[in-house]
């Protein structure tokens, strides 16, 4: 999963990247105009999964994570700056929020919502450009043969011309499966999935459950496929510095149940639709990013294609099961260990072992 972090300059956007990725940028390396790392996706049952099997390997999944330099208004028909955003599968707008009259705006003054919707402009004026040039292409084609493929997708185009003219993002409208695939080769960049994240400053560490109603952003809430996180950059910052235990006692005195970048991990997933299920054994105990809904069939071949095709069935057992009953014998033992087959639905924090032939 490869998420795109967008912003205006002097947002907070890098220092973002540097603690989800934990990379080391020099001065000159951040300067640079787009950088890529991956992060490591939160979960401490893992370890104590870990725990049990003592395992030769932990292996946790992973977001890779697309910074792109500081975005201006105006740019949006500069495709080579925009590259790397069509390649990803949701973004992260990052709107600065915190006041600091040692860093100035790029727009001399503090406003999200304007903010989000100058970007928010520039992606869908993007999407604007490749969506007129593409239907002047398939009119011409049209008017040498009439084709119904073509004469879908030019309605098709015509109703997404349509909601960006009216300044509305191709992310909130409706497409069934046959007009996703149709679209689906363009990689409009309107039509990501959108997590706006408020970069609060240090005196709100207390408030970010009501960062939206203080700030005035409801107009940001309730979007189709939009999501929004509050975090204060600063402080993030801090806590990556720290080891493990330290920044569990710095959240708790911050009165913190996790921390910003937990949050911002998972309501990606949320976005995307995602959910995890953990392998256990000597060998490896690791966690497995799977679409929410998915069967244990298709789930198998996230692990190996050879492992789908030849499914037979699987055993599954809740994590928390598994914990308290401290070995898989004892949790078979406690009937909470069920075979199930290839139609069952993966559950989030199922532990699972398959079954399969060849």
């Amino acid at each position: 999963m490869q998420t795109g972090i967008i912003g205006l300059p002097q947002v907070g956007k890098t220092t973002l990247f540097k603690i989800l990725t934990r990379a080391k940028l020099d001065e000159k390396s951040a300067r640079a105009a787009t950088h890529v790392g991956v992060a490591r996706v939160p979960e401490p049952r893992l370890e104590q999964l870990a725990k049990l099997y003592n395992p030769k390997k932990i292996t946790y999944a992973t977001v890779e994570y697309v910074d792109l330099g500081g975005m201006i208004k105006d740019r949006s028909k500069d495709s080579a700056v925009l590259a790397p955003l069509r390649e990803v599968d949701a973004l992260a707008h990052v709107l600065r929020v915190f006041d600091d009259p040692a860093v100035p705006h790029s727009a001399g003054s503090i406003d999200p919502l304007r903010d989000a919707e100058v970007l928010d402009l520039e992606l869908m004026l993007s999407d604007l450009d490749q969506i007129t040039r593409r239907i002047e292409r398939v009119e011409k084609d049209l008017k040498k043969k009439k084709e119904p493929v073509l004469e879908q997708e030019l309605a098709l185009l015509n109703r997404c011309k349509t909601a960006i003219e009216s300044e509305k993002p191709l992310r909130e409208l409706e497409f069934n499966p046959d007009e996703r695939k149709m679209i689906f080769g363009y990689k409009f960049l309107s039509q990501r999935p959108m997590l706006y994240v408020l970069n609060l400053g240090d005196n709100e560490v207390a408030e970010l459950d009501t960062a939206v109603e203080r700030h005035k952003l409801a107009k940001l809430e309730g979007r189709p496929n939009t999501a929004i996180v509050s975090i204060c950059g600063r402080i993030e910052a801090e806590l990556a510095e720290l080891e493990p235990a330290e920044a569990a006692e710095m959240l708790a005195a911050y009165g913190l149940k996790s921390s910003g970048l937990d949050r911002l991990i998972q309501a990606t997933y949320q976005l995307l639709g995602l959910t995890s299920f953990f392998t256990a054994g000597e060998p490896e105990v690791r966690a497995w990013t799977i679409k929410r809904g998915m069967n244990a069939q298709k789930a198998a071949g996230a692990i190996h294609s050879d492992i789908e095709r030849g499914f037979i069935r699987a055993e599954v057992v809740r994590c928390e099961d598994l914990l308290a009953a401290g070995s898989l014998p004892a949790a078979r033992e406690k009937a909470q260990v069920r075979l199930e087959g290839k139609e069952y639905i993966v559950q989030e924090g199922d532990v699972i072992l398959f079954r399969h032939s060849g």
